[in-house]
């Protein structure tokens, strides 16, 4: 038996990478689509102004935040667990670090600060918004089905803690 909190925590930490995930399936499956769907320059301008506001946003605390969290569990894991619980919690850390923030530091982060340097009213700018909508959206279907399994693994940690 383990004490409460790491299953409390592991839940805790499994919703809020299904809300995360939330996120990102909302960008691939509609948001995206309605951008590509508008007329170039207001699906550029809209995007500009997505990518600027989500600065101030709690999904980004929560994107952010669970990497410093889940690589802490992987680590409590490993020399404090053994079992299906430590696998599972050390898989969740590992596949949020590498398909959601190394995917979103390295393929979204890049084309969106691209694209804000953009004037949405030039040639090059629809040519780019084209190929954007495509790749960025691919990429994020990575993110979204890395952080739904994220999410996955650490209630199924939570539930063999128990």
């Amino acid at each position: 038996m383990t004490t409460n909190w790491i299953v409390y925590a592991c839940m805790a930490v499994g919703l809020s990478s299904a809300l995360v995930a939330g996120v990102f399936q909302s960008f691939s499956d509609f948001v995206m689509k309605a951008l590509g769907a508008a007329e170039p320059a207001g699906g550029i301008e809209v995007m500009q102004m997505i990518n600027r506001k989500v600065f101030r946003s709690v999904f980004l605390v929560m994107l952010l935040g669970l990497v410093p969290v889940t690589l802490g569990f992987a680590t409590y894991a490993y020399f404090n667990l053994s079992g299906p619980s430590q696998v599972w919690i050390m898989s969740g850390a590992t596949i949020y670090a590498i398909s959601v923030f190394f995917v979103t530091m390295f393929g979204n982060v890049p084309m969106n600060n691209r694209l804000d340097g953009m004037n949405y009213e030039m040639v090059e700018t629809v040519n780019y918004w084209r190929m954007y909508g495509k790749v960025w959206t691919n990429w994020n279907h990575v993110r979204t089905f890395g952080s739904a399994t994220t999410a996955i693994c650490f209630l199924l940690a939570s539930i063999t803690l128990v």
